[in-house]
């Protein structure tokens, strides 16, 4: 079936409980924050379209909620580098320690030295989000390539399937961008994007048994999630019941928002420690392949970006010694 360990994951993620915390803080708020943003811009527009005659304040209710619900979502896509570079990041690097069987420094919390870690490896939050962006386009033509694959087959409604492995494969290679970056972290390189086209060599080389665990973390993680959007629908449908004007589509959009919370807090870090032990357990002693880095190139003009930056990559200078500069 699949080749990583569902205990040891969970094992892993209650060893960073405080990351866990931290991005339960996040992902719930945000949550939260949609749902009332949202019902108090539903209650400005009923406010203002009490003025008016029922149809009118109808209207006005409905595109208060929608103006509240776009505020919290233009927020959290401001907030986005940042959440990678602090909770995502962060998390990553203490996971990829603790997989190592390394104990973390007695005296600090995790949050703090993964900061430190990460802002070591990638200088600035615009680095990690400029190498996670050039990784995921990567990852999308070597989706695309297996997609080419399966399309020769000889399948009787190959292009129907096609079509929906494709879907799917777009799904699960979601959890693997984030292990790219666990392999910039793990190398302890200066260049983080040298790292991140070295890691994508060798998650191409060895697509086969890694995109195999990613459709099975797929199907257990969003099987979760639909799960838990089902038992969110009761509550959802409170929250719009008490929005005035009621907002008849709300208890859907609400469900999925606190589903997604779920599986952005608890569900994805678990999915992402599996694959990270798949992704070290199998390229263990391999070395990138050659063959395998000029296809990436014919694929994806973002790994030939990746590849221009990490040979102009100049790492920073060390600030000069105070006393040693005033001479």
């Amino acid at each position: 079936m699949w080749d990583f360990s569902i205990g040891r994951a969970l094992g892993l993620m209650a060893r960073t409980m405080p990351f866990i915390v931290l991005r339960m803080a996040v992902y719930f708020g945000a949550a939260v924050a949609y749902v009332l943003v949202t019902g108090v811009g539903a209650g400005v527009g009923w406010g203002i379209g009490g003025f008016g005659d029922p149809d009118f304040q109808a209207t006005t209710t409905m595109w208060g909620g929608v103006i509240g619900f776009g505020v919290v979502a233009a927020v959290m896509y401001l907030l986005r580098e940042y959440v990678l570079y602090v909770v995502k990041a962060g998390h990553i690097a203490v996971l990829v320690k603790l997989l190592d069987g390394e104990e973390l420094p007695e005296g600090r919390s995790q949050v703090s030295y993964a900061r430190e870690e990460i802002s070591r490896r990638f200088v600035q939050a615009s680095v990690l989000f400029g190498i996670d962006q050039l990784v995921k386009g990567v990852l999308r033509a070597i989706t695309g390539l297996v997609r080419g694959m399966v399309s020769i087959l000889p399948i009787p409604g190959a292009q129907q399937f096609v079509s929906i492995i494709h879907a799917f494969l777009r799904i699960a290679v979601g959890f693997i961008d984030e292990v790219i970056l666990a392999f910039a972290i793990r190398t302890n390189s200066d260049n983080a994007w040298e790292s991140a086209r070295t890691g994508l060599v060798l998650y191409a080389q060895n697509y086969k048994p890694m995109l195999k665990n990613a459709a099975w973390l797929a199907l257990i993680v969003y099987g979760l999630s639909f799960v838990v959007f089902l038992i969110m629908l009761a509550p959802a449908g409170l929250a719009v019941y008490l929005i005035p004007g009621a907002w008849s589509a709300g208890g859907v959009v609400f469900a999925l928002l606190f589903a997604w919370s779920v599986k952005a807090a608890l569900l994805e870090p678990f999915a992402i420690t599996c694959m990270m032990e798949v992704y070290f357990r199998t390229i263990k002693g391999q070395v990138p392949d050659p063959a395998w880095e000029a296809k990436l190139e014919q694929l994806s003009k973002k790994f030939s970006s990746l590849k221009e930056k990490a040979a102009s990559y100049q790492p920073p200078r060390a600030n000069p010694d105070p006393a040693t500069a005033n001479g």
